[in-house]
């Protein structure tokens, strides 16, 4: 894909960011998009959010499940950047017309708070874990700017990865006290529960999949910097949400999460 072809694609995607709104799948448009296009997209994308004043927070890792993967029919992990404007504080409301969410999902999460740079390739899970400050309980609100999320794993990493929001929990702890692997999520929507799942569900261990995201933006010469927060892929399966939801999750000793929505 020429570099002119790329800035389309993404003067597109932004436009549908910034006005609400959803595009045919870039896959169906470009059947021949690579890998490398979709992240050159994402990153002119991002470009752009920054220009506008948003720093950029972190990174995250997305459709790391089996749950996920096959909700999406994706069945590889995308990535992308998160911003300030996506950060909410724990309990907020979330009006989805100010914030121009058109086919939001919640997602449950462990969030990793970064006290030193990674740079791949090369890091290992000990790398991880030695850089981490804390971890945390995270609700991520995904988003896709394709119709219908009738995506391919082009398709969502040249649109940031449906990024959307997303929502810290209030408590942090050491990860080195906790068996990442086997912390238990519960998450209910309206009051009722609706998912749960391991810390496994992320590529066996979040902190592998923490790891796959700093080598992967390692090769093209993106690092994990100190306070940025990672997030790093959803335990549970994606569930819709609407104006009127209310959402909290919990993690065994690590406390909880909570996020509401309005119009």
């Amino acid at each position: 894909m020429s570099e002119q072809l790329r800035d389309q694609h993404a003067d597109a995607l932004y436009r549908a960011l910034r006005e609400g709104h959803t595009l045919a799948p870039l896959t169906e448009r470009w059947p021949e998009i690579s890998i490398e296009d979709a992240y050159h997209i994402s990153r002119r994308i991002v470009e752009k959010r920054v220009a506008a004043g948003q720093a950029i927070v972190g990174k995250k890792i997305g459709v790391t499940s089996r749950a996920v993967q096959q909700m999406l029919g994706v069945h590889q992990p995308d990535f992308g950047f998160l911003t300030r404007d996506m950060w909410f504080a724990n309990g907020d409301e979330i009006s989805l017309s100010e914030n121009r969410l058109i086919q939001p999902r919640a997602e449950g999460e462990i969030a990793f708070r970064l006290k030193r740079d990674l740079v791949g390739p090369g890091v290992t899970e000990q790398d991880v874990l030695e850089a981490t400050e804390s971890v945390m309980a995270c609700f991520e609100i995904v988003d896709s700017r394709i119709h219908d999320w009738k995506i391919r794993i082009q398709d969502t990493v040249a649109d940031n990865a449906s990024c959307g929001v997303f929502v810290l929990g209030s408590e942090e702890r050491d990860p080195r006290e906790l068996d990442l692997p086997n912390l238990h999520m519960r998450v209910f929507k309206n009051g009722a529960p609706i998912s749960e799942g391991l810390g496994s569900a992320v590529q066996g261990n979040p902190l592998t999949a923490v790891a796959w995201l700093a080598n992967t933006l390692g090769a093209f010469g993106i690092p994990f910097k100190a306070g940025e927060i990672i997030l790093s892929g959803s335990l549970v399966p994606l569930e819709p949400a609407r104006a009127g939801d209310r959402f909290e999750l919990t993690i065994d000793g690590l406390g909880s999460a909570r996020v509401s929505f309005c119009a």
